[in-house]
């Protein structure tokens, strides 16, 4: 049996076709309250209510048959902004078929979150170096440790290697930047016999421009300038390629086929650039000190006897070996560093471009770094 309503001596208020009435503080509704009568619904309710600055406000629905999405969203757009003005609404007596739309349709409430309060410096600073030692540092120690320990194991395995992939990675890191190393390293040394010439000519001591270039290519400029070159090249290209399977998701199938990608993908890089590096950088010194030569004939009146008698009595044997020991650290920087930015990617071909960029800076930085340590460590 339908609730009979209440007396109709009470307030009756019919908007676009819903019927409802007001009793103090209590609202009943009647019928219907669908998509063509819930505007009109909210509106009047809230107009009715503003004036007498209700604390609580009731809407009974008993006798309510029917209701829609837009009816819901009606209802709790008055309960919304008669809770801005710090009044409870309360929803009663309503059907088990009422009461499921309501719960179904009914929005949850949203919570105001705070703004996080503004860091000072120090706290700033103390995350970020959490953050360096945490994630960057560790995680970089934990990649060289797990690549040398695969590096270590697989040059007693050579059955569990890719088949040419070293030689592979040999041409695109080594042979393919042997131009622009070589190129380079000509410009540089005949750079810097042709600056030294004239400070050298004003105190007669042109001879000692062989000096100043077989000591600055082969112990400094040749090493450094080699890896700089294959830092940009290389570490790029290792992050980029991947950045991409990451993103692509080849890293996860090479694991569900229970492949180790450090083992995989990084390892036969390693094993190229700890080859082909100490070729390019015997490259580049020979190319420098021929650009040097080719300077100190121009500008200095140096044959090519002249220079080639007096370096020989100047090069030493350690700057031989101190360029080997270079070129295999500058090779595991260079590898290591693409590779730990190209596992680290996010958000698609946007976080590959970022890694790639940062593999460069990070690379060619730890590289400087290294080439200052070494130094010190084998001419002080």
């Amino acid at each position: 049996m339908p609730r009979k309503k209440p007396d109709t001596s009470l307030l009756v208020i019919d908007n676009h076709g819903i019927e409802y009435r007001m009793v103090r503080n209590t609202i009943y509704l009647y019928e219907s309250l669908t998509f063509e009568e819930a505007g009109g619904f909210a509106n009047s309710v809230l107009k009715s209510v503003k004036p007498l600055k209700l604390k609580k406000l009731v809407l009974d629905l008993s006798d309510l048959k029917q209701i829609d999405s837009a009816g819901v969203m009606a209802l709790y757009y008055v309960e919304k902004k008669l809770r801005e003005q710090n009044a409870l609404v309360e929803l009663t007596g309503a059907s088990a078929e009422v009461s499921a739309k309501i719960r179904l349709f009914y929005p949850e409430d949203s919570q105001h979150v705070e703004p996080p309060a503004k860091k000072n410096i120090f706290e700033s600073l103390g995350q970020e170096v959490y953050l360096f030692f945490s994630s960057y540092l560790f995680g970089f120690l934990l990649l060289t440790a797990n690549v040398f320990y695969w590096g270590v194991a697989d040059l007693f395995r050579p059955a569990a290697r890719r088949k040419g992939e070293v030689v592979n990675q040999s041409v695109l890191i080594g042979v393919n930047a042997s131009l622009i190393v070589i190129f380079l390293s000509f410009v540089i040394g005949y750079v810097i016999a042709l600056q030294a010439s004239g400070q050298l000519r004003s105190f007669g001591a042109n001879i000692f421009v062989v000096d100043l270039v077989v000591f600055s290519i082969m112990g400094q400029m040749g090493p450094l300038i080699t890896a700089i070159l294959v830092a940009g090249r290389s570490a790029s290209a290792i992050a980029a390629e991947i950045a991409t399977m990451k993103v692509t998701a080849e890293l996860d199938a090479l694991k569900t086929m229970g492949l180790n990608p450090n083992r995989f993908v990084v390892v036969p890089k390693l094993y190229a650039s700890m080859l082909t590096i100490p070729f390019l950088i015997v490259f580049a010194n020979v190319a420098g000190i021929t650009g040097g030569a080719l300077a100190a004939w121009n500008y200095l009146d140096i044959g090519p006897e002249i220079f080639t008698n007096r370096m020989a009595n100047i090069m030493l044997t350690k700057d031989l070996y101190t360029a080997l020991v270079k070129s295999q650290v500058y090779a595991g920087i260079i590898v290591l560093t693409g590779s730990f930015y190209g596992f680290r990617v996010e958000r698609g071909a946007e976080g590959v471009g970022k890694v790639t960029t940062q593999a460069v800076v990070v690379a060619i930085t730890l590289v400087i770094l290294a080439d200052s340590i070494l130094g010190i460590i084998f001419y002080a």
